[in-house]
């Protein structure tokens, strides 16, 4: 929806996130007992109030930022800006595996050079679980998946690369309008929304030759329910609470890869 769409803003504070942060809830209710008022339901805004709020004792951008992440849990990538600050964007990864990263605090100068600054400090964060690359080919070769594809509601620069790091056939993602090198920061119709990913699913299968009820959909959000609940095995990955009661199967601690236990792989059974 337009009121949880990024990016988000609080104070001096310009965020754009994904991921999940597990303790957002927590966060919220103390920033609330702050004085901090909420206009959506999303984990991202909370992020962005925190470092408001952690901006006022700790003025200095980059330790402001580093303290706000260390009190968030989960795995999750933001790119954040500070208008007293104009010329410095700060992106910073927290994954699963790899602890903390802030991958980098650079001066900037005009939209371009922020937007294509904001694609590569992003593409950075690019990571797999380090067997995920050599699966999908393996699965294909063996037969055991037909037509694996990314839906995404995120940008199609970020899935392509995806797309050739693990072999997928299909992929469905937003694109961005360019008009003289830069970003209007338009995306271009179709949208990929809850409902596209949804049809996109059904169309899939029946390119493939495969009824829905021998497809696996895999995702970590609430526009992800539509595509979770209509696949034969919906599986929530890593994902908020919602998504995990509303799934047919949730992933919580394994990576991707644990995705092969549901499909009946045992350890001594793994692909190489």
């Amino acid at each position: 929806s337009e009121i949880n769409a990024h990016p988000h803003k609080a104070g001096p504070v310009i965020l754009v996130h994904n991921g999940i942060i597990e303790n957002y809830l927590q966060l919220k209710e103390q920033l609330k007992q702050a004085g901090h008022s909420f206009k959506s339901e999303t984990d991202t805004e909370v992020i962005a109030h925190l470092l408001e709020e952690r901006l006022k004792s700790e003025p200095v951008f980059e330790k402001a930022v580093r303290q706000t992440l260390s009190e968030l849990r989960g795995a999750y990538a933001v790119c954040i800006l500070n208008e007293q600050e104009p010329g410095t964007l700060i992106a910073a990864k927290l994954g699963w595996d790899i602890g903390l990263t802030l991958a980098w605090a650079v001066p900037i100068t005009g939209v371009a050079q922020l937007a294509f600054t904001w694609v590569a400090a992003a593409k950075l964060g690019l990571s797999f679980a380090p067997r995920w690359p050599k699966i999908t080919p393996e699965l294909k070769r063996l037969a055991i998946i037909a037509g694996p594809a990314i839906l995404s509601g995120g940008f199609s620069y970020f899935a392509r690369q995806l797309q050739v790091k693990l072999g997928i056939d299909y992929v469905y993602a937003n694109e961005l309008e360019i008009v003289d090198g830069k970003l209007t920061g338009v995306a271009i119709e179709p949208i990929v929304d809850a409902q596209r990913k949804a049809d996109l699913l059904r169309e899939l299968a029946q390119k493939e030759g495969l009824r829905l009820e021998q497809t696996i959909a895999v995702g970590d959000g609430a526009n992800d329910l539509p595509m979770l609940g209509l696949a034969g095995l919906g599986v929530a990955f890593r994902a908020k609470p919602l998504v995990k009661q509303s799934a047919k199967q949730a992933i919580s601690t394994l990576g991707l890869d644990g995705i092969l236990y549901l499909l009946g792989f045992r350890d001594r059974e793994g692909v190489e």
